[in-house]
């Protein structure tokens, strides 16, 4: 089973993000979760966004899990919780940063000896959607990382769970998507 953990503060569409990574998924006939552990609902917050990908039905249903991958889209959190809580000895990283990935390490000293990779998706999200939402373009250096699926299917896929955005909306999510994808480091 394929388990991931998102970090994020309330209002950067890490739970919006996580369903939207399941929906897609969900087409490619596997069975997947994605829900979220809030503290404090207020935006701004801390909170937790997961999912869980098998090719066979899924029956834990608990907040727990070995991540595969950690998703931290914002940055301030590496140094404010233990991201690195309840990880495998090969969890993968993929962090939002301004920092490259060995400046971070440097920081950050639980993340040494860690697959980390680095991309400044509140940047890119700003500078394409023109609001600080890092969710859509987390998921595209996801792609790129993990080797899931086709930036191009996944994209494609995209068009279709943003579709009752305005078509603006929507190209902007595929610029940023494709811009992580082609950033990550």
């Amino acid at each position: 089973m394929l388990e991931i953990r998102w970090h994020s503060r309330a209002g950067q569409g890490a739970v919006t993000g996580a369903k939207g990574l399941a929906d897609v998924i969900s087409t490619t006939g596997k069975h997947v979760q994605a829900f979220a552990f809030y503290g404090s609902a207020k935006r701004g917050a801390a909170m937790t966004a997961y999912n869980r990908v098998n090719d066979k039905m899924i029956m834990n249903h608990e907040k727990y899990m070995e991540p595969d991958f950690v998703f931290v889209i914002d940055p301030a959190l590496v140094f404010t919780s233990d991201v690195t809580i309840n990880h495998k000895e090969n969890t993968v990283y993929i962090i939002t940063t301004h920092m490259s990935t060995e400046e971070l390490v440097a920081a950050q000293p639980k993340l040494a000896g860690k697959k980390v990779y680095t991309v400044d998706c509140i940047k890119i999200a700003q500078e394409t959607i023109g609001r600080p939402i890092p969710n859509t373009p987390m998921l595209g250096a996801f792609m790129k990382v993990s080797e899931m699926y086709d930036i191009e299917f996944f994209k494609e896929s995209m068009v279709r769970i943003l579709g009752k955005l305005p078509q603006k909306i929507i190209d902007a999510n595929m610029v940023a998507i494709q811009r992580a994808y082609d950033e990550v480091k």
